[in-house]
């Protein structure tokens, strides 16, 4: 017999041994992987999925976050249901950053990246690379 919190469900344990629980989107398995590979069987149906997050990356490069934080803030600003991230770059090669711009809504996303494109091209960056993943 298993003891779980007040309104959770067990989730079945084909190998042996105790079953775990699922409370809310929590999933309480075995610590030993052959068990939990056993009690996947019964989570995976339950797993619910939610919205794709797209992203997409514009590469700036010989241009430093300095110049180019202005026109991500106001992007961003003006977006609030996107996430935009500037992961700078250094090395041999040279130095810039990877602007990524994420959200649910396609369209959305790609408006903001021809935005952001247009923005780094008025302030004069030179390289500047649509990344297609």
């Amino acid at each position: 017999m298993a003891r779980i919190p007040e309104g959770g469900s067990l989730v079945k344990n084909a190998v042996q041994g105790p079953p775990g629980f699922q409370i809310g989107n929590v999933f309480v398995l075995a610590g030993v992987p052959m068990v939990m590979r056993g009690m996947m069987d019964d989570v995976v149906p339950r797993l619910r999925t939610g919205a794709v997050v797209i992203a997409r990356t514009v590469r700036v490069e010989g241009a430093g976050e300095g110049v180019i934080a202005e026109p991500l803030a106001n992007l961003a600003k003006a977006n609030p249901d996107l996430s935009l991230g500037s992961y700078p770059f250094f090395g041999p090669e040279g130095y810039g950053s990877n602007l990524v711009v994420r959200g649910r809504d396609a369209a959305r996303v790609e408006a903001t990246v021809e935005a952001l494109i247009a923005a780094l091209a008025d302030i004069g960056a030179k390289s500047i690379t649509r990344i297609e993943a």
